[in-house]
């Protein structure tokens, strides 16, 4: 008896996971006609771009990265992307590889190393059916090791810096990458971080360091437990170096940039100070 009862539990376990199985089967298709909603309700509830006109009705997010009027200030800055090779790095959801596309880039290439992220970004491509534009699953530090041939007529890098661990070498790569630079970045102020408990309780130490000739400081930052929310979109370590402004500007002068243009500056954002700049290196 006690035999036959063990293979009757091992018989309706086995037919409960068919049962189980076959649910997840059928949660892994879409029924209904094609829609673009569809696509983006992938990701519901993770999204953060708000979408551009001409995508009314359809719901993602609400921050306009779609129409960023800091990038908007660089590229003028910069003379513009028309009929350039631009690089991106961290296109998160890819507003900014729209953005870049309809002003004219010739080709854009985004890497971006969240799974989810790039997974993202092919979406939102689909979605509003972005051309010219070509997203790489990898790490931006690890693809920029050998400087590109040719090099980069325009580089972008919107929200990456302070999520690297080693952020003086990024510049470094992005200097033999490109003359032309676009940077959005958050940096450390010891002031205006120390106002604010909860974001300075994130801040623990700091470390020395010298990268091609540079001497900085850099200043450990903490995820804490916003690396743990679906909406998470920091790097992939449980910490990062912050830099101050002083030296975000002084190791872009060290790496060759000698025309370097502040265009947003602002050290009472909530989350942290933060700051758009141009760097140019020779002649326009």
């Amino acid at each position: 008896m006690r035999e036959l009862f063990w293979r009757a539990g091992g018989i309706a376990k086995v037919q409960w996971a068919r049962l189980r199985g076959r649910a997840a089967a059928q949660d892994g298709y879409e029924t209904r006609a094609p829609s673009r909603q569809h696509a983006l309700d992938l990701f519901r509830g993770e999204w953060t771009s708000a979408l551009p006109p001409g995508c009314e009705g359809l719901e993602a997010g609400t921050v306009p990265l779609f129409a960023d009027t800091c990038l908007a200030w660089g590229l003028e800055r910069l003379g513009g992307v028309e009929g350039r090779r631009v690089l991106e790095l961290g296109p998160l959801e890819g507003a900014h590889s729209w953005l870049l596309a309809a002003r004219g880039a010739a080709s854009v290439t985004a890497v971006e190393a969240s799974r989810r992220a790039y997974l993202k970004c092919l979406v939102m491509k689909e979605v509003l059916g972005t051309e010219r534009v070509r997203v790489l699953l990898g790490d931006c530090v690890a693809y920029l090791a050998d400087p590109p041939e040719p090099r980069f007529d325009v580089a972008v890098a919107s929200g990456v810096l302070y999520h690297m661990t080693d952020p003086v070498t990024l510049l470094a790569r992005l200097a033999r990458a490109s003359d032309r630079l676009y940077l959005w970045t958050m940096y450390y102020d010891e002031a205006a971080i120390t106002a604010r408990p909860k974001l300075a309780a994130r801040f623990r130490t700091t470390e020395s360091r010298t990268v091609e000739g540079f001497p900085h400081t850099l200043h450990v930052h903490s995820y804490q437990a916003a690396g743990f929310q679906p909406t998470f979109c920091g790097g992939p370590a449980a910490t990062s170096r912050w830099l101050t402004r002083a030296d975000i500007l002084g190791a872009l002068r060290h790496l060759g940039f000698e025309d370097v243009e502040v265009g947003y500056d602002d050290p009472d954002r909530p989350n942290g100070p933060a700051l758009a700049l141009v760097a140019r290196r020779g002649a326009p």
